[in-house]
Order: C-alpha cells, then sequence, then structure tokens
C-alpha cells in the first residue's frame, strides 16, 4: 500500500501501507493547539483555500478500489495518495487466489508543489461545497457496507498530520477506479458522493487520459518469479490441459518445476480442471536489473491475449555486466481459446528499483 510519509520529491519509492480507521483524537498536540489559540484569542481564517482548521490541509486524502475478479477468486486494488504537498502517487495490484500476480506505482512527475494549491481547493470543496462535499451531507463514516457480488468497494478516506485525526468513507459501487459509475453506488442515497469525490481526485492526480495498466485482464497470481532460472528459456511457455481431456497434469510441467528449482520446492496446487500456467521468459539478459512480469490475460473472440513486461533499468543507470534468464510465473483462470503472445513490451525504470 502507499505510505503518506517521506514525499520530498517524485523519484523516491512509494512502499508500506497507508493506516485505515476512523475519526481519531489528536491526542496532546491538538490539546496544545487548542489551549494555544484559547491564550492567544486567535481564529482559523476560514476565507482561503490553505486554512488549517480544514482536516486533511495538512495531510493527505486517499481513494482505494477494490474490484473482485473471476467470481471473487481474484482482486484488483486500485489506490491513490494524495498529500497536501502536492506529490501524488497510484498503486494497482492484481491478484489470484490470495496470489498477487503483478503491481506496478506511478507518481507525479516534477515539482509536487505546483499541485498543492489544486489540492487545497479539492479539500476546500469536500468541507463546504453543497454540491460535492461529503461534510456538508453529513455521510456517515461509520457505515461498513456487505457490497453485492461483482461491486467495488470503495473507500475515501482523508488524514490530517498536525492533530492525527482521520476519517474514512466506505460504500458500494459499479465499476473500478477508473471506470466507476456515480449512478450505481449503494446502500444510502449520497453513496455516490463518495465515488464523485474519488474520481475528482483521480483525475487531479493522474489525469483524464489515464487507464488501468490491468484494464480487462483476467486475475493471476505469481507462483514465481526472478531475475534468473536454470530453464534458460529462450521465450514464453504455457500449461494447462484442454477441456474434456481427462490428463490430470499436463506434460512437461513437473519436469519444468523440478529443473526450475532444481528440486528443492515441491510444484504448487494447481486445479487444472479450471486453471492454468503462464510462463513469462525473454531469454538471456546481460545486464542485471532486468526483470519480466505477465502484465495482462485477456480474452478475445478467437484467442487469449497474455500481454508481457520487461522491464529494463533507465537512463543514466551504470550498467552491470550479468548473464541472467528473467521469469514470471502465474497461475490464472483457464481459457479455452488458444493463447496468443504478443511482442514483449518495455519499460524503463530508476536505477535500484
Amino acid at each position: 500500500m502507499i505510505h503518506p510519509q517521506d514525499w520530498s520529491n517524485s523519484d523516491s519509492e512509494v512502499k508500506g501501507s497507508a493506516p485505515a480507521g476512523r475519526l481519531r483524537s489528536g491526542g496532546l498536540r491538538g490539546l496544545l493547539l487548542i489551549l494555544f489559540c484559547a491564550l492567544s484569542a486567535c481564529e482559523p481564517d476560514s476565507t482561503g483555500p490553505n486554512d488549517g482548521s480544514r482536516l486533511g490541509a495538512s495531510g493527505d486524502v486517499t481513494v482505494r478500489a477494490v474490484t473482485p475478479l473471476e467470481g471473487g477468486e481474484g482482486t484488483l486494488e486500485q489506490t491513490i495518495l494524495w498529500s497536501s504537498s502536492g506529490a501524488w502517487a497510484l498503486q494497482e495490484r492484481i491478484s489470484y487466489r490470495g496470489f498477487l500476480g503483478d503491481e506496478r506505482v506511478e507518481r507525479n512527475r516534477g515539482d509536487p508543489a505546483t499541485l498543492a494549491p489544486q489540492y487545497a481547493s479539492f479539500l476546500r470543496d469536500l468541507h463546504e461545497s453543497s454540491e460535492v462535499g461529503i461534510f456538508p451531507v453529513g455521510l456517515n463514516p461509520d457505515l461498513d457496507p456487505t457490497c453485492e457480488e461483482e461491486q467495488t468497494r470503495y473507500h475515501f478516506r482523508i488524514r490530517d498530520d498536525r492533530t492525527g485525526e482521520e476519517r474514512e468513507w466506505v460504500r458500494c459501487a459499479d465499476g473500478d477506479l477508473f471506470t466507476a459509475d456515480p449512478g450505481a453506488t449503494t446502500p444510502d442515497p449520497e453513496a455516490s458522493r463518495v465515488v464523485l469525490a474519488g474520481q475528482r481526485l483521480r483525475l487531479s492526480t493522474v489525469g483524464p487520459g489515464a487507464g488501468s495498466a490491468y484494464e480487462g485482464s483476467l486475475p493471476f497470481g505469481s507462483l514465481d518469479r526472478g531475475d534468473d532460472t536454470p530453464l534458460q528459456l529462450d521465450g514464453p511457455k504455457v500449461f494447462r490441459v484442454p477441456a474434456g481431456e481427462l490428463v490430470q497434469t499436463p506434460p512437461g510441467w513437473r519436469d519444468l518445476w523440478a529443473e526450475h528449482t532444481e528440486g528443492d520446492r515441491a510444484a504448487p496446487d494447481v486445479d487444472w480442471g479450471t486453471e492454468m500456467v503462464v510462463v513469462a521468459a525473454v531469454g538471456e539478459r546481460t545486464e542485471a536489473g532486468d526483470s519480466v512480469a505477465v502484465r495482462r490475460i485477456l480474452r478475445e473472440e478467437t484467442s487469449t491475449r497474455v500481454e508481457v513486461v520487461e522491464r529494463r533499468p533507465g537512463d543514466f543507470c551504470s550498467p552491470a555486466p550479468r548473464s541472467q534468464h528473467p521469469f514470471h510465473i502465474v497461475v490464472a483462470p483457464r481459457t479455452s481459446e488458444p493463447l496468443r503472445f504478443v511482442d514483449v513490451a518495455v519499460e524503463r525504470v530508476p536505477c535500484g528499483i
């Protein structure tokens, strides 16, 4: 999950977990602030966008959408955290059967301070606007709804560093973070405001032209992943039992796993009646830092399309010579159509990540 701390620049890696919870006391700091204002007769200036009295004025706002995939066997989790400093980060994670398949993090580029005024304006509307605000309509932050099987649990949270307070609203919606329908929200009449707040946060950070890296994908989970394997594969492989066949395990699977692990680990459990295994590989690479990832598995009319991404060290990185064979082995729901691997996409990543 995205962590709200250490956002001094856009190049730092975002790791950790953003805390969840309801409105909490700010403790000693909050009491000292109240005492200070009482003694000095200070009053908050509510006329400007940087009003420090608003919850979140010095802190962050987060929208998180958790979308079930494949009847609940898989999950797409998307989170955007926007700090009052202006910095933001988007994290996406796709999983299957509790196994993380792949994740990506995107951050703001350039000086985050240029986005701080937009954050302040957004926060002011949340507190004051009768049209798009959350606070003016008195939405219940303690509501914990049970969503329908295919609905997304939509979380919107405001956190304040100064007081230590935070408030979170959870509602149900159709569609993920990029496609949520404000007109299909539950359970209360004002639930759409939570989705609209999240949509505005998304538009103010990643922008209107952005979309999910995993849009339309079947869920998948990693069985193993790394920068080198004794298999020395030159390309991808697929293991699955065709529908209607009585074979319990695809030919070659046990041998491949034994060679890959050099006999140190038993083969993972796979329900070959409903699942398949995809092995992503791109052959030998001669520079340390190269990695491979399955990005999407898409059902099409006459085939199943598999997209693979190769991550390479970015520009200005110091190359370290090394012979290796990066790989990614995933389990996913079985498809009956022929599998088609498209050209491998290349992503440049910062040095050391």
